[in-house]
C-alpha cells in the first residue's frame, strides 16, 4: 500500500470524526446552562418565650417551723393525800374538756376539817350575837341614868374592846372555813382548760404531795409554729403588736405518708429579736384546733401534733399592676431580653420588685403583651434575628 492511499484510507477518516467529535462536545458545553444560585436567608435564632400579662400579685413568704404549745402547765396537787380514783384517760395522749376531773384525793380528812370549821364558825357567831346583846342593854341602862349629862359612856363599859374580839374571831373562822372547803375541792384534781396529757407519773393509791408534779397538760385549743424569716422580707408581712389587729393570713403544712395536710393559720406576733448569725426575725403563727376536735370532743380530722415539722406560707402584701417571669429571665445589670415586632432581639431594663427561688416579680419594664425570651443564648446584640418556638420558618 502506498503512503497516499494509508492517508487517505486510515489517517484522514480518523482525523475528520475527531474533530466533528470535540465541535459536537464544544457545542454541548454552550448550550449547557449554569446552574441558578439562591441566596442563604438568615433564620434567625430559635428561641423560647412567654408572653407578659401585668397584673396584681400576692406575695408569699415560705418558711419552716416546728410546732409548738401555747398553752403547757405541770400538774401539780395543792393538797397532800392518798390518790383514790385516778381517771382512765389520764394517759399520755388523753384528752379532756376544761374542769374534767383528772383524778381524786382521799378527802376524809378535809371532809372532818370542813365540819370542824363550820362548826367553829357557829360557836364564834355564838359569842358574838352573845357579846352583840349585852352591849346593847350596856347602852340602854347607860341612856336610862338621869344625871349623866353630856357625859359619853366608857367604851369598856358598852362591851366595845369584846365586840371587836367577837367580829375578828367570826372573821377568822370565816377564813378557816373558807380554806377548809377550798381544800375540801381541791380533792378533785380538774383539768384547768380544753387539754391532752402530755406524760403522767402517777397510779392509784400514791401518796402526792404539795407542789409535786404528776405530769403535764397542753392546751388543744391553739397551737403555733415559730417560722424564722430573713430581714428583708419583713416588710412584706403584716406582724401585729396587739392581739386586737389580726396579722398576715399562713397555711400550715405537714406531709404525712405521701399526704400534704394544711391548717389555716394567721401571724399573732414576733418574738421581738434578730438572730444576729442568720439574721433572721422570727414570727409566731397560731394554729386553732390543732388536734381537730369537735364541740362533742371526737377528733375530726388528723392532728397537727406538738412537735411536728411543717412549711408554711404566709401571705404578703399585694403587688399593683405586676410581672411574674422565671427568674432565670433576668439577666445581667437587672435586664431581661425583648422580641419585638420585627423578630429581634432588644434589651430591657427592669426594676425587680422581689426574687423568690424559682421566679422573679417586676415593677416596671413591662407591658402586658411583651414577649420576654426565655432561651439562654451566647453572643447576645441588639437587633439579631430571632425564631420564636412553635412558629413555622419564614423565608
Amino acid at each position: 500500500m502506498t503512503l497516499k492511499s494509508f492517508l487517505v484510507k486510515g489517517v484522514i477518516p480518523v482525523t475528520l470524526i475527531l474533530v466533528v467529535g470535540f465541535l459536537g462536545m464544544k457545542k454541548m458545553e454552550a448550550s449547557r446552562q449554569a446552574p441558578q444560585r439562591h441566596k442563604k436567608v438568615d433564620l434567625g435564632v430559635l428561641v423560647e418565650v412567654m408572653e407578659i400579662t401585668m397584673a396584681d400579685q400576692q406575695v408569699v413568704v415560705y418558711g419552716t417551723g416546728t410546732v409548738q404549745p401555747v398553752q403547757e402547765v405541770m400538774v401539780t396537787p395543792q393538797i397532800n393525800g392518798q390518790v383514790i380514783k385516778l381517771n382512765p384517760t389520764f394517759k399520755p395522749g388523753g384528752f379532756f374538756a376544761k374542769d374534767e376531773i383528772l383524778f381524786e384525793i382521799d378527802p376524809v380528812d378535809y371532809e372532818l376539817a370542813l365540819e370542824q370549821a363550820k362548826a367553829s364558825l357557829a360557836k364564834v357567831e355564838s359569842a358574838l350575837a352573845s357579846v352583840e346583846g349585852r352591849a346593847r342593854i350596856a347602852r340602854l341602862d347607860w341612856e336610862r341614868m338621869a344625871d349623866i349629862g353630856d357625859q359619853q359612856p366608857n367604851s369598856l363599859v358598852l362591851y366595845e374592846p369584846q365586840l371587836k374580839e367577837a367580829q375578828a374571831n367570826r372573821g377568822a373562822a370565816l377564813a378557816a372555813l373558807k380554806q377548809a372547803e377550798l381544800n375540801f375541792e381541791r380533792t378533785r384534781v380538774r383539768a384547768p382548760f380544753n387539754c391532752m396529757v402530755r406524760n403522767e407519773q402517777i397510779d392509784l393509791g400514791q401518796y402526792v404531795r404539795v407542789g409535786n408534779s404528776v405530769g403535764n397538760l397542753i392546751g388543744t385549743e391553739k397551737a403555733e409554729v415559730i417560722v424564722p424569716v430573713p430581714l428583708d422580707e419583713v416588710k412584706w408581712l403584716d406582724i401585729p403588736r396587739s392581739d386586737k389587729r389580726p396579722g398576715s393570713p399562713a397555711k400550715v403544712h405537714l406531709d404525712m405518708a405521701g399526704e400534704r395536710l394544711t391548717w389555716q393559720g394567721r401571724i399573732v406576733r414576733s418574738l421581738g429579736e434578730v438572730d444576729p448569725k442568720g439574721r433572721m426575725v422570727r414570727v409566731v403563727i397560731e394554729v386553732a384546733d390543732p388536734y381537730g376536735l369537735s364541740a362533742s370532743g371526737s377528733r375530726s380530722k388528723q392532728p397537727l401534733a406538738i412537735g411536728s415539722f411543717v412549711s408554711t406560707e404566709i401571705e404578703g402584701s399585694v403587688l399593683k399592676d405586676t410581672a411574674v417571669i422565671p427568674r432565670k429571665a433576668i439577666r445581667d445589670n437587672s435586664t431581661v431580653w425583648i422580641v419585638d415586632q420585627a423578630k429581634t432581639l432588644q434589651l430591657r431594663k427592669v426594676v425587680v420588685a422581689r426574687l423568690e427561688k424559682e421566679q422573679a416579680m417586676i415593677a416596671q419594664g413591662l407591658s402586658s403583651g411583651d414577649k420576654v425570651i426565655l432561651t439562654n443564648l451566647s453572643g447576645v446584640a441588639e437587633g439579631m434575628k430571632l425564631r420564636l418556638h412553635g412558629e413555622g420558618a419564614q423565608r
